[in-house]
């Protein structure tokens, strides 16, 4: 289990700035048991961004988002709505926002933060895909994470010793960086890496009701 937390309405409603609308997804998984992301979070949040005017264009609340086979059935049963959407809010942990990027070419908007891993893992099979940090920042990367898939963990851009789209740590994994310019510049969102990410506060993140030691 990924134990979440919403991510205050404030910096979510900053994320769907330019847009007019979204779609959202949320979890009857680990974000259901934490009332980050549940069906009742995911109502809330829909009402309270169409009183601040944008446009939900439906929701859908999956049994285990970070399973990419079942996210992507229910994503083509409201192909409609998400298609006509700018974009997609997920109310996830970390891990099933990845699936959903992975799965629509929108960007997509992370509503929740991973705190901890309680204990378990995603269901992700062949990769980390979440450390936990506690302050998702993957709105700002496309939907891919830089702390979990990036060797040094680099929050501002590739490190200059990629080779051919590969980590230079370790040959056998892509640059997470360059996945993340490549996905921005496919979405139209490259302008989003002009802004400097400040270092990370870990004492926000906890396992096992430990602060995280890095």
């Amino acid at each position: 289990m990924l134990c979440s937390e919403q991510k205050p309405f404030e910096e979510i409603l900053g994320y769907l700035n330019g847009e007019n609308s979204t779609f959202i997804v949320g979890c009857k998984g680990c974000a259901e048991g934490c009332e980050s992301g549940g069906e009742p979070q995911v109502k809330e949040i829909k009402d309270k961004l169409e009183k601040e005017g944008k446009r939900v264009k439906g929701f859908t609340v999956i049994d285990i988002v970070c399973d990419a086979h079942l996210s992507r059935l229910k994503l083509a049963a409201h192909k409609k709505a998400v298609d006509e959407a700018d974009s997609i809010l997920v109310m996830t942990c970390g891990a099933g926002i990845q699936t959903i990027a992975e799965l629509a070419d929108k960007m997509v908007h992370p509503g929740c933060n991973t705190i901890s891993s309680g204990g378990g893992h995603a269901e992700w099979k062949e990769a980390e895909r979440c450390l936990e940090c506690g302050d998702c920042i993957l709105d700002f990367t496309g939907g891919i994470c830089p702390i979990a898939r990036c060797s040094k963990h680099l929050l501002n851009g590739p490190c200059g010793g990629s080779q051919g789209g590969k980590c230079e740590v370790d040959s056998s994994i892509p640059c997470a960086w360059q996945l993340t310019i490549e996905r921005l510049t496919k979405l139209g969102q490259l302008d989003k890496l002009g802004k400097i990410v400040p270092p990370k506060n870990w004492t926000v993140s906890l396992v096992a009701g430990r602060p995280v030691k890095r």
